[in-house]
């Protein structure tokens, strides 16, 4: 059943806007006036009925709304009572109706309209009733939560009101937004107006009920806090009472770690006067967690531990021979190394067995840090750098070292460290500060003397924060590191027993001083013998396991193993090279899974399928005798190489054109071996006024490639001398050497790739200098086998061995007797 209450007939009231908020029917509230139209509007109305219509502007910060500004429902209200004060009115109004604006009769002085009310639309029903009851318990709800209502207000609600009054009263105290608020008042039915403030209601009380736990969680935290000091207060007065004052669990403990960590004396002192200041800080103090993190560094810096010193040279062979094929003048030296350093340890427990026979007098504990490094300084070689290009096994190798040693393994990265402070540390005055990279690293590895690598040491930078290849001089150098100075630590650490290694590709960039304390041992790139090896009995088995499959249904070829070598890379490692083996795995093992083969063996003709089309030209030697034409050796991180040398001549000025991206010192060698042939043109078969008419082109093939260096200087002789004489040089003789201006042929190096490079090419004689004749002792004897070496010194041995034919001298021009003698001087200049 639904109740209407009777509508009155439209009236003329004063009108009010109301800049955020709304006055509900049944409702008191105090509201606070001070624009002119609304104290002209209160005068006007106070004097007559008292009656005042209260509408919310749409736009709370406008000042001076118009009525297309108010919404146009609002609330009857009658004043009550008026505070005047200074420059406002205070008015207690009470809502009576609702009412709906038809239309403005005047705006100045005030606004006048004519309204009409709007009565509620009650539905009698058990939902209503429910809807009431359960708005009812709520609302209790709420407060109990904490929500902020008046007490004669909530006590006026919980007393029995009507269906409309109970809802407008509920409505008023609600806490949601002003619009929200009007689109209650303007909800005429009353079943529909209950159910949005329940929905209001309950939002508000799903806030409260967070608050409740946020509030409840800080208190919690805050009791806990309170707790705990006031526990440690009581802790205080009991050890007090003990005679225990100042020793809190904590401190105790980190005393007793101090104690174990058996620091040197001014370490320890250090310490434990941190230790004094922190005990004395309240735990709030920022500073105390600052002075708790020192302790802990320092007490988990190993001071006193070491791992044992065991060097067994026939066990650390073994071991580098596992780990690494070839390699053999590397591996000499690192074992002559590691033999040094035994005799040195034992020599210098010797000596300290002595001074302890001899001290058993004396206190244990020295009375510097410098007199307790001296006395333990470990007698330890100089340090090694490792210098060669990428993938030749630098730093694997310094891993077999320290398994050969039996000591730990520490790696840090040098590449793109442009601040000091990573070396040295950071002071403890900045927040977040930490030890050097060098004491992490040995803390990490829990001993004082592990296998430290100091990797791409080439590759430091340096800026405004500082040169870090400068910090690294102490710590590298055996006289100094025994104290090395870490600014976070401010004490001194001994790094006298920290074996140091250290790579790099190039030394070019490592400062004079850094360098002068390392001892260089230069990694040559592998052969491509040494390659295949490397292949055959490591990277296969290495990617066949990385890739699942096993060798009964996959296998490589020697010849495909080759072919990779020599055709897919080129590189002094072997790290593209297995990339390359990897590849053929993936395509092998995705077959596998997809049913199309059980087993795959790669040869030398399948590789175009797998890896694509070659990606290198393997140069042969030529197949027929060329004029100006002749073969030289080139040495390149990948290996070796033959050259061929290309020489033409055309009619000309004498001009020498070089091409073929040639350095300055291989243009110095043209131009040497230009001047030689022309000294010695007479004696070369060569008219001596040659280069007067003929201009003299040198080419090397592979314009895009580099080439420089001294050792072409005889292939280039040779290919002139050819080209001017017209005599063809033998295909199947390679050269290398540096030749002077007066024919001498010079030392050269790289003789073991040359050669290598030159068998692989099927050369049959090979000239070289004959201070060379040494350099033979490396090159596996295969190769000297299938080889014919012949040692020179003079450009005429080499042109008698490399030229099809010997060369026959020109006679010199005889001037006859009748030429008159003014003339003889012009014939013969």
């Amino acid at each position: 059943m639904t109740v209407l209450a009777e509508q009155p007939n439209p009236k003329i009231i004063p009108v009010i806007p109301i800049r955020d908020g709304v006055v509900f029917p049944n409702t008191e509230i105090v509201l606070t006036f001070g624009r002119p139209r609304s104290l002209t509007a209160i005068e006007a109305s106070n004097s007559s009925d008292r009656l005042v219509a209260l509408v919310m502007q749409k736009t709370p910060h406008m000042h001076e709304p118009l009525p297309n500004d108010l919404y146009t429902v609002g609330t009857l209200a009658r004043i009550e009572r008026i505070l005047k004060t200074d420059n406002d009115v205070n008015a207690l109004v009470k809502g009576l109706s609702r009412i709906k604006i038809l239309s403005y009769e005047t705006i100045d002085p005030y606004f006048q309209a004519r309204i009409v009310d709007i009565p509620d639309e009650l539905e009698v029903s058990d939902e209503v009733t429910a809807l009431v009851n359960h708005i009812s318990a709520e609302l209790k709800r709420a407060v109990n939560l904490g929500k902020s209502v008046d007490f004669l207000s909530f006590m006026n609600i919980m007393s029995g009101l009507s269906t409309p009054e109970f809802a407008n009263h509920v409505a008023s105290i609600l806490d949601v937004k002003p619009t929200d608020k009007q689109l209650l008042l303007e909800t005429t039915n009353v079943k529909d107006r209950l159910m949005r403030i329940s929905d209001y209601l309950a939002h508000e009380v799903r806030i409260l009920e967070i608050e409740r736990k946020i509030a409840s969680k800080t208190q919690e935290k805050f009791d806990k806090s309170v707790k705990e000091q006031v526990l440690r207060e009581r802790l205080k007065t009991i050890e007090k009472e003990l005679g225990e004052e100042g020793e809190t669990r904590e401190i105790k403990e980190l005393s007793d770690k101090i104690k174990k960590a058996l620091m040197p004396k001014d370490v320890d002192e250090k310490a434990r006067k941190e230790l004094k200041r922190l005990s004395q800080m309240s735990t709030y103090n920022p500073e105390a967690s600052y002075i708790r993190t020192y302790i802990e560094w320092l007490i988990d810096v190993p001071w006193s531990v070491s791992t044992p010193n065991n060097v067994d040279t026939k066990e650390a062979v073994k071991i580098l021979d596992e780990d690494h094929f070839g390699l053999k003048k590397i591996k000499e030296r690192i074992v002559e190394y590691l033999a040094v350093m035994k005799l040195k340890h034992k020599q210098s427990q010797e000596e300290e067995a002595k001074k302890t026979k001899q001290n058993q007098s004396q206190p244990a504990v020295p009375a510097t840090a410098e007199s307790y490094y001296k006395k333990h300084k470990a007698a330890t070689p100089t340090i090694l750098c490792f210098v060669g290009p990428p993938g030749v096994g630098k730093t694997s190798i310094g891993k077999s070292i320290a398994r050969a040693l039996g000591r730990k393994f520490v790696k840090m990265s040098l590449g793109g460290i442009r601040d000091e402070a990573e070396i040295r540390g950071h002071r403890r005055t900045y927040v977040g500060s930490l030890p050097g990279r060098i004491i992490q690293g040995v803390k990490q590895a829990g001993s004082k003397n592990p296998v430290f690598m100091l990797d791409e040491i080439d590759k430091v930078g340096a800026d405004f924060r500082g040169d870090p290849s400068a910090a690294l001089l102490e710590a590298l150098d055996p006289e100094q590191n025994y104290a090395f100075s870490d600014h976070y630590l401010e004490v001194p650490f001994d790094l006298s027993s920290v074996m140091f290694i250290t790579t790099c590709n190039i030394l070019d960039t490592i400062p004079a001083a850094l360098r002068d304390r390392l001892e260089i041992i230069h990694f040559p790139g592998y052969t491509e013998d040494e390659k295949f090896k490397i292949a055959r009995d490591f990277l296969l088995n290495k990617q066949l396991e990385a890739h699942g499959l096993l060798m009964e249904n996959c296998a490589v070829s020697n010849n495909a193993i080759k072919t990779i070598i020599r055709r897919y890379t080129r590189e002094a490692g072997v790290r593209n090279l297995e990339r390359e083996i990897a590849t053929i795995f993936r395509k092998i093992a995705r077959e596998i899974v997809e049913g199309k083969v059980k087993k795959r063996l790669v040869t030398p003709v399948q590789l175009h399928k797998l890896l694509g089309p070659a990606k290198f030209t393997a140069y042969l030697a030529e197949k027929k005798d060329e004029i100006g034409m002749s073969t030289g050796l080139a040495w390149t991180e990948a290996g070796g190489d033959i050259l061929f040398i290309e020489v033409a001549v055309m009619k000309g000025k004498g001009n020498l054109f070089l091409t073929g991206h040639l350095g300055e010192v291989m243009q110095e060698s043209c131009k040497a071996a230009l001047s030689y042939v022309r000294s010695k043109a007479v004696l070369l078969g060569i008219s001596e006024k040659f280069y007067q008419t003929v201009d003299i082109h040198v080419h090397v093939p592979e314009g895009a490639v580099p080439k420089d260096g001294p050792s072409a200087g005889i292939a280039i002789t040779t290919a002139v001398i050819s080209s001017l004489t017209k005599i063809p040089v033998k295909k199947d003789v390679a050269m290398t050497g540096e030749v002077t201006l007066r024919g001498r042929v010079l030392e050269i190096g790289g003789i073991k790739e040359k050669v290598i490079a030159a068998h692989r090419a099927g050369i049959k004689t090979v000239i070289m200098p004959k201070d060379n004749q040494k350099d033979l002792e490396d090159i596996p004897q295969y190769v000297l086998k299938d080889l014919k070496f012949v040692f020179v010194d003079h450009m005429d041995q080499v042109l008698k061995v490399a030229l099809i034919s010997s060369l026959k001298p020109v006679e010199e021009e005889v001037i006859p007797k009748t030429v008159p003698q003014h003339l003889v001087a012009r014939l013969t200049s």
